[in-house]
């Protein structure tokens, strides 16, 4: 046997392992649910009892199944995503185009036709934890787009400020759940070492949205119409759209691995069989308090919340204002919208090149802290540069700097969701952390006023302390990440298990030799990823930094 060999077959034997060989693994006994008493535990453990046996993992079929995933599900996550944000920029994109002036507009309430959206989507958060535990997520998906789409076509319509208020908050309920079930639909399909940049892909729509929205809008606003004013054809244009793509939601988002008609048996158990490490579970639709409870009481909850509220308060701010600061450098408003095109370009480039380094260095806490000093640079820029149209160009560097900070929320996203297990935690756990980025997405715009241009200092000045907070708030976070590993591992000793394990679910897929296969863990009804355990509960969860 080669030396290579002998290595692997040994850490084969010190780590838990991702693959079962259908001829060494036993048939799954049923679980034991005559009293009622014992929980449902994981869909994926029912499809794993019905079957007979797990399967055994390659890197050859791993490729192609995660291939098959990617096809079909990250079209359609991209699609609603790139609509959502559209349709929530629309406000900025009208702005532009004179609804500040036809609408009467004044003092805070274009601020809050930016922050209301948001408001409404915290108030829902509750209710939206619950149902995506109960509702198949790719109906809740369909449906919630065709209502979003209703709202944004109403807003055609709207002439006043009370009218444009109302749609915006029935826009926020519609959308409410959106980012929440993405990040449960990433938690579903993909192991974690793939999640950042599966979760920054989506959200990387944010950039193509400033690139390709801002075009839309452009030619929108030429359209003469005796009719319509131009931002009321960008509303109706976007609306309906909208509501023509939640006919293709309907029809091609799968609900689970479990139930994915796209695949087939084996494809399915091999869909399973990658989620085993994550000791995450898939989905159970079984709703638990203790869970919920301690989603609550955990203190890594209040760190995503705090870690969103701080990126949000900017990210709200700059995303309605950032055309009215770039027209405030003495553009026109069409020139408004085109040099809001690099600032979409940054964005994309930054969110997926984050990701990217994150799966690299297998850690997000570095890569946030160091998105974190451009913005902090471009901040002090826009503060100390005079507006004037003698440095047009620095201000433009100094904003378009600043739409680095886009790449800092999925990693996030990406870091709380492979943090948290348990099928009711894992949705409560996702409802604070996206309370925290609606709070702060309220706040946000209220710190920049139309009466402050063009300096919107105050709104400058908050944005740069919330991104040295973020920094302080990383460090912290990881620390306590840290300290809740040790304890897993001496946990695992009192139960007889090495203090150390690898955390496989954040390697590549490794062929696994025939000596490693004699000395496999049979990992089937004890295996503690399909008995919907929360990370807390769970001794054999890696927390990752």
């Amino acid at each position: 046997m080669s030396q290579e060999s002998t290595s692997q077959a040994k850490n084969q034997r010190e780590e838990f392992v991702e693959t079962i060989d259908p001829e060494l693994s036993q048939a799954v006994p049923p679980q034991n649910n005559g009293t009622g008493s014992q929980p449902k535990g994981d869909h994926a453990l029912q499809l794993i009892e019905e079957a007979g046996h797990s399967t055994i993992l390659t890197p050859e079929n791993n490729a192609k199944v995660l291939r098959k995933i990617d096809l079909r599900v990250l079209p359609i996550l991209l699609g609603i995503y790139f609509l959502q944000q559209l349709d929530k920029s629309t406000i900025s994109y009208a702005s532009v185009f004179g609804i500040v002036e036809k609408a009467h507009l004044h003092g805070q309430q274009y601020s809050w036709l930016g922050g209301s959206i948001y408001l409404a989507q915290l108030v829902f958060q509750p209710l939206v934890a619950y149902v995506l535990v109960k509702v198949p997520l790719g109906k809740f998906l369909a449906v919630s787009c065709l209502l979003w789409g209703i709202a944004l076509t109403c807003m055609t319509a709207a002439t006043t400020f009370g009218e444009l208020l109302a749609c915006r908050i029935f826009l926020g309920i519609f959308e409410a759940g959106i980012a929440p079930a993405f990040i449960a639909v990433t938690q579903m399909w993909y192991r974690r070492r793939e999640q950042p940049v599966r979760l920054s892909s989506w959200y990387a729509m944010n950039g193509i949205v400033n690139m390709f929205g801002s075009l839309i809008a452009f030619g929108l606003g030429h359209i003469n119409s005796s009719i319509f004013a131009p931002y009321q054809i960008i509303f109706l244009f976007f609306g309906l759209v909208t509501v023509g793509f939640s006919a293709v939601v309907l029809v091609f988002m799968p609900d689970s691995p479990v139930s994915a008609k796209f695949l087939g048996e084996e494809d399915k158990l091999l869909s399973i069989e990658r989620q085993r490490m994550n000791q995450q579970g898939v989905e159970s639709q079984e709703w638990k308090w203790d869970h919920a409870k301690e989603a609550i009481l955990d203190p890594k909850s209040w760190f995503w919340f705090a870690l969103m509220f701080s990126i949000s308060v900017p990210s709200g701010g700059i995303t309605t204002f950032g055309p009215l600061i770039i027209k405030s450098f003495g553009l026109s408003q069409y020139d408004t919208m085109l040099f809001n095109i690099p600032f979409g370009a940054v964005q994309l480039v930054a969110t997926m090149g984050g990701a990217w380094l994150a799966t690299i260095w297998k850690m997000k806490s570095p890569v946030l802290a160091l998105l974190c000093l451009p913005p902090i640079a471009g901040c002090v820029m826009l503060l100390q540069i005079t507006h004037d149209n003698a440095h047009k160009g620095p201000l433009l560097a100094g904003y378009y700097i600043i739409s680095v900070y886009p790449a800092i929320t999925p990693l996030i996203y990406s870091w709380s969701a492979g943090n948290t297990a348990g099928e009711t935690k894992k949705k409560v756990t996702t409802a604070i952390l996206y309370v925290g980025q609606c709070a702060g997405n309220v706040l946000g715009p209220n710190l920049y006023t139309t009466n402050e241009a063009p300096l919107y200092r105050r709104g400058l000045l908050s944005n740069l302390a919330m991104f040295c907070v973020l920094i302080g708030l990383t460090g912290a976070n990881t620390t306590y990440l840290y300290f809740l590993n040790k304890q897993h591992g001496k946990r695992r000793v009192a139960l007889g298990k090495d203090a150390k394990i690898v955390d496989q679910s954040m390697q590549a897929i490794q062929a696994v030799s025939d000596d490693a296969k004699e000395d496999l863990p049979q990992q089937a009804a004890n295996d503690n990823a399909w008995k919907d355990l929360t990370d807390l509960q769970n001794e054999d969860f890696v927390y990752v930094f």
